[in-house]
This record gives structure tokens, C-alpha cells and sequence, in this order.
């Protein structure tokens, strides 16, 4: 890394060497693409998705290809939060980066029996995706109600002694109280967006392509959408923001930043380029240097 670009960050006590992080869902535990490029060059990994017991995921076609991004309807598989703490800590830590557990859950209990395992756990920071369904609420998302949000982040809050990240989905009724929320109920950071929920259809089978026919849209489509949100939270709350939706360039990291990101995730992109990592990253350096930029923290918030 260029001497004359600080790139390094601080996210609620925890340092980043720079502000590109891998989302999860997008990265596995990074094992795979480590194959490809050093992926200790990132800031940090956000593992994939984990639950409190392993998942297969969703029946059917898993994966869409859209206009300038895609659509997947995985379903959370995972070996579980068990396997990753006997397995899985151990393969993301010999990359030397931020060690981001993701979790997810279907009811209050699930949230918090995690939380407490991995908050005893070798890991950095909990991610918690609050964008799955509460089966005891007719499938309605934890992130859609600010208060139903607030009250599975204080019961997070309460077992959990990491860092605490509240993942925001864009299908909250007003993303901006929903953050507000968040941080009120102990949130120490915040990630936005998760994907849209979108729709395709197969015009020949005349049936939609999913089985659960809605899923999640992510990619380039959706950054100009992404980027308003960020910087619309970043106006109203005081903890630092994980800024992500449709970066694909280290022009998109640039923008998150200057909409009042502190570190930006890079996630359908790891899909069409492998090594978009470390590309970016490359590229952020450069781009920072032509752009007269000395500490990537001296333009955020500049919008």
C-alpha cells in the first residue's frame, strides 16, 4: 500500500487496515477467493451468513442474472454457528484481517442464543442481519418495523460483549428511523443496504423463477438507490456506517465515503470479478492520489 495514502480506519474500537470489507453471503469464509488473491489485503471478510443451526437454503433455482446485477434466493445455508467456531473462525483468522461473524435468525430465541456463542468466540465484530423472516410474526422481517427491530437488537445487546453491527435491509418501512432504532437499542455500527426484494419470472414455464417467487436484488442496479440511503442514515445517527450496495469501482468506494461511510462493502461484484478485492483496492490508491487525497477520512461526510 502507498505510504502516502492512509487508507486505515476505526470502527467502534476495532482497527481496519483500509475500508473495503467483503459482505457476507458474497465471500463464503474467504477460503475460495484466498485461492485467487490475497485476500488478507482487504480490511475485513463478513463471513457468510450463519444461524444458530446449519440450513440447507432454499430449493430450486438459487441464482438470477438481471440488468446490471443479480437476484439469489440462497436461503441462509450454512454449516452453522457451532461448525464455524470449531472450523471456520480458524480458516477466516490466518488472513489477518477483520474477522466479521454475520449472523441471522427466525425468532428472538434463535438471535439470541447465537449472539451469545459467537460473542464468546474469536471474533472481531457481530454482523446482525436482521432481514429474516420472524416466523412468529407471519414472516414479516425483524428489519421492516423500526420498534419490532429495536427490540431484537437490545436482546442482542444484552448477551453480546463484541462490537455490535445492525445490517439494515432497504425494505424497512423508513430506513432512517429504523437506524435510529437501531443505535438507541446499542447498536455500535450500522451496514446498509441488504438487497431489494425483487421478482423474475419465466415466461415459458409462465411461473415465477424462484420458488419462494420474491428474492433479494443486489449489484450495480441498485447503487444510486444504496448510495441515497447511507447518506440519508449517515445525516441522523452518531455511529459509524458500513456503506454497500452496487459497488463495483473505487469511484463507488469514494461515493459511500463521501455520503458519511466509514468502511464499504463489495458484494455481487466478487461474482463478476473475482479478484474485485484487489482491484479495487488498487485502485482506490490511485484514485486517492490523482484525487489529492492524503486520509480516506478526510472526505467523509463531504456530502
Amino acid at each position: 500500500m502507498d505510504k502516502n495514502v492512509t487508507l486505515s480506519v476505526e470502527i467502534a474500537g476495532v482497527p481496519f487496515k483500509n475500508p473495503l470489507v467483503a459482505a457476507s453471503g458474497t465471500f463464503g469464509f474467504g477460503g475460495e477467493y484466498d485461492e485467487l488473491y490475497d485476500v488478507g489485503c482487504l480490511g475485513g471478510i463478513s463471513s457468510k451468513g450463519l444461524t444458530l443451526h446449519p440450513k440447507d437454503g432454499n430449493e430450486g433455482i438459487r441464482v438470477w442474472e438481471t440488468a446490471s446485477g443479480m437476484m439469489n434466493s440462497v436461503g441462509l445455508q450454512n454449516p452453522g454457528i457451532d461448525e464455524f467456531i470449531d472450523t471456520g473462525i480458524a480458516q477466516m483468522r490466518q488472513f489477518g484481517n477483520v474477522l466479521i461473524a454475520n449472523m441471522g435468525g427466525h425468532s428472538m430465541e434463535d438471535y439470541v442464543a447465537g449472539a451469545a456463542k459467537l460473542s464468546n468466540a474469536d471474533i472481531d465484530m457481530l454482523e446482525l442481519n436482521i432481514s429474516c423472516p420472524n416466523v412468529k410474526s407471519g414472516g414479516m422481517a425483524f428489519g421492516i418495523k423500526a420498534e419490532v427491530a429495536r427490540e431484537v437488537v437490545k436482546a442482542v445487546r444484552d448477551v453480546c460483549h463484541k462490537p455490535l453491527i445492525v445490517k439494515l435491509s432497504p425494505n424497512a418501512e423508513n430506513i432512517v428511523d429504523m437506524a435510529m432504532a437501531c443505535e438507541d437499542a446499542g447498536a455500535d455500527a450500522l451496514s446498509l443496504v441488504n438487497t431489494f426484494q425483487a421478482m423474475a419470472i419465466d415466461i415459458h414455464k409462465r411461473k415465477p423463477v424462484f420458488n419462494n417467487v420474491y428474492a433479494g436484488l443486489s449489484g450495480a442496479a441498485i447503487k444510486p438507490i444504496a448510495l441515497r440511503m447511507v447518506h440519508a442514515v449517515c445525516q441522523k445517527v452518531r455511529v459509524p456506517v458500513f456503506g454497500m450496495g452496487g459497488v463495483y469501482t473505487a469511484e463507488d468506494v469514494l461515493e459511500f465515503v463521501m455520503a458519511g461511510a466509514t468502511a464499504v462493502q463489495i458484494g455481487t461484484v466478487n461474482f463478476n470479478n473475482p479478484l474485485a478485492g484487489r482491484d479495487i483496492l488498487d485502485a482506490l490508491v490511485r484514485l486517492c492520489q490523482q484525487e489529492g487525497i492524503s486520509n480516506i477520512s478526510e472526505v467523509r461526510g463531504v456530502c
